[in-house]
């Protein structure tokens, strides 16, 4: 792990390759940081085989003067603050600020209302509608209208997408007249992301003025019906990271966002589901659109027979590796959500030796640059309709 190293005391401040047996390697040091940073160590260091309870990186590192304390926090270091392979120790106190957010696994309320103001300031607008845009389907934010565009290595306190297909970017503008804001990149469990950092852009959507959440990704098809291209609307989802003991809302609850014990018997709008129904009819593929249940799996392995085999045992029809986290996010904090899955592949439910009939990224991608075009349009439509019916 790349890390900065934050002396406390009368140490000094280095950077480091993240090992923690006290070798420097004559970076500069910052006096600041002991009044920025509390005195504590990274989470490695008293959770390895050294234990808090021996002489570690946390106590009297050789080299120290006799009797002095020394400690230090491991900070992981984001690719931003590489150059040419070196770490840039000369940090400014708000970068190491960011640097502490971007460590923890959760947000606060304050800081996600400094990402919402950020954006909202930028782009001179209040969405109403957000969109995720799932992998190979970026192109629904490039049909936005007179759009402002925010890197997201460019936010203060934002991830980064790391996975091919996902651009990393968000975007504001309008579209069919409301105004809104896209994600071209979302954030995965198997990325290495907590899943609150992962759905935590969808609170900066509802700080930012969001109201209803429109989720899509690329899924594979376990019910037999489905052909790839096909297009499911998600009426329900099994969440299996929540059957793990994961969910995005792990931790203390702020009630600024939402209840501590929310309910999502309705998580999907029934309403805006009918209505894409009648989208799909309207614009000739009624045959190509489905209704039915997503799973969400952590990743980033594809599924095995077997657990193929058991999920649609319990009902589900799709399986992806994103969604579910962020629908259950944005239901805490009462954002209306409709969501969708384009079948980029049929999931093999049969044993067999063919190599054409494995999962794999390729697949996905260019299934869903063919139907780009009919999921923009059926996306831009129902965002027409909530417009007027809301205008």
């Amino acid at each position: 792990m790349t890390g900065y190293k934050v002396a406390n005391g009368n140490g000094t401040t280095n950077g480091t390759n993240g090992s923690t047996n006290g070798n420097t390697n004559g970076h500069k040091s910052a006096e600041y940081i002991a009044q920025e940073n509390p005195t504590m160590c990274s989470r490695d260091c008293c959770s390895g085989p050294g234990g808090s309870n021996k002489v570690n990186a946390c106590t009297n590192k050789k080299g120290a003067k006799a009797g002095n304390l020394y400690t230090e926090k491991i900070i992981p270091t984001p690719q931003s603050l590489l150059g040419n392979g070196k770490i840039l120790c000369d940090l400014t106190p708000e970068e190491l600020r960011a640097l502490r957010v971007l460590n923890e696994d959760t947000y606060p309320y304050e800081v996600i209302e400094e990402i919402a103001d950020f954006i909202t300031k930028g782009s001179g607008m209040r969405p109403k509608i957000g969109i995720i845009c799932g992998s190979g389907l970026g192109s629904l934010a490039d049909i936005i209208q007179d759009p402002k565009i925010f890197e997201y290595e460019k936010i203060p306190n934002f991830p980064v997408s790391t996975v091919e297909g996902h651009a990393g970017r968000l975007v504001v503008g309008t579209l069919e007249g409301a105004t809104v804001m896209a994600m071209q990149g979302r954030f995965h469990f198997y990325e290495g992301y907590p899943l609150a950092k992962c759905s935590m852009p969808v609170r900066v959507m509802k700080l930012c003025g969001v109201e209803y959440l429109i989720a899509t990704n690329a899924a594979g098809g376990i019910n037999p019906r489905f052909a790839v291209g096909d297009i499911m609307l998600m009426h329900d989802h099994v969440n299996m990271l929540g059957f793990a003991g994961n969910s995005p809302l792990q931790g203390p609850n702020d009630p600024r966002f939402g209840p501590r014990f929310p309910a999502l018997v309705n998580s999907y709008n029934k309403d805006l589901i009918n209505k894409a129904i009648e989208i799909g009819k309207a614009m000739g593929i009624e045959s190509n659109v489905h209704v039915g249940v997503y799973s969400c799996l952590g990743g980033p392995n594809y599924e095995t027979i077997a657990e193929l085999k058991a999920l649609r045992m319990m009902g589900v029809d799709a399986v992806g590796m994103s969604t579910v986290h962020e629908v259950i996010t944005a239901r805490h904090c009462d954002m209306k959500v409709f969501a969708f899955s384009l079948i980029t592949n049929k999931c093999a439910t049969e044993y067999s030796d063919k190599k054409d009939e494995e999962a794999n990224h390729d697949e996905v991608m260019a299934v869903a640059k063919n139907r780009q075009k009919a999921c923009c349009e059926l996306v831009a439509r129902l965002i027409r309709e909530i417009h007027s019916a809301s205008a």
